[in-house]
């Protein structure tokens, strides 16, 4: 035949050897997978958590194969912005470290914290939002948003918190020493539900770690991502955000890689 079309058997053959190979198609089949878990995490998932989710489905791959096909596809997590704490040189009155970076659990509704962090909007300027995680789901029990930071924006989000969870006498509530969680209606607020309040460090952002960390990952995967026009837009990002991704969809590997609802629910389910 080679004669007859008067080809070289040597091309014949090499032409023979170009199919695909059936370690070549698993990695094109395996990176089309990567891609769409990418895809649907909205870019925020880097390998660890994309390996686990292949492995959820049933697929045996190592991690390191899964490092290697996506730094070959130039498939990568968003980039964290890292915290850059403000430094306060102003006198302030003490208040006690319960939490002392202790963020250990039994269960769900033990150990709160709070804190309030910026978000820009285009025609609204700052906005604040207020939020509380239990340290045990790591879920955002509460939160609330607001055009200014006041007290009653922090108290409206573990109101919230409140609402949603309704926890017993006892409960420790962390926060900074900002002067929305050290007023006299802070306090008369946690006196009344019989929390007890529990105080950072001034200058320690390490002493609330959880609630800096949720806040990092809140603006690395969503706020240094778009340019919100207004207050209510930001606010419908933010539910979806929270409500949609962070608490129901986002695994965390310091949760066994369960959601936050999940582990929540499983505390529940064992009750």
């Amino acid at each position: 035949m080679c004669t007859v079309l008067g080809v070289p058997r040597s091309t014949y053959y090499q032409s023979k050897q170009k199919t695909e190979s059936k370690t070549k198609r698993e990695n094109r089949e395996l990176t089309d997978r990567i891609r769409k878990i990418h895809t649907e995490s909205k870019q925020r998932y880097g390998a660890p958590k994309i390996h686990h989710m292949l492995e959820k489905e049933g697929l045996k791959v190592s991690l390191k194969r899964v490092q290697r096909l996506m730094k070959a596809a130039g498939i990568y997590s968003i980039i964290r912005k890292k915290y850059r704490p403000h430094s306060n040189k102003g006198k302030m009155e003490e208040h006690d470290n319960l939490l002392n970076q202790d963020f250990s659990t039994t269960t769900i509704n033990e150990k709160w914290v709070t804190d309030i962090t910026y978000i820009h909007t285009l025609r609204d300027g700052w906005c604040y939002l207020a939020s509380v995680m239990d340290l045990h789901s790591r879920k955002i029990v509460g939160y609330a948003f607001d055009r200014h930071m006041t007290t009653e924006l922090a108290l409206k989000a573990v109101e919230n918190a409140y609402q949603a969870q309704r926890p017993g006498p006892g409960l420790i509530l962390h926060s900074d020493l900002g002067s929305q969680y050290t007023s006299e209606k802070f306090a008369e607020y946690m006196e009344k539900k019989q929390f007890k309040h529990s105080f950072s460090k001034k200058g320690c952002p390490h002493d609330n770690a959880c609630m800096e960390s949720f806040h990092a990952i809140l603006k690395k995967e969503e706020i240094y991502r778009v340019n919100y026009l207004n207050f209510q837009a930001a606010r419908r990002a933010l539910f979806e955000f929270i409500e949609g991704w962070y608490n129901r969809k986002r695994i965390h590997s310091c949760l066994g890689y369960m959601t936050p609802q999940e582990t929540e629910d499983s505390i529940k389910g064992a009750a």
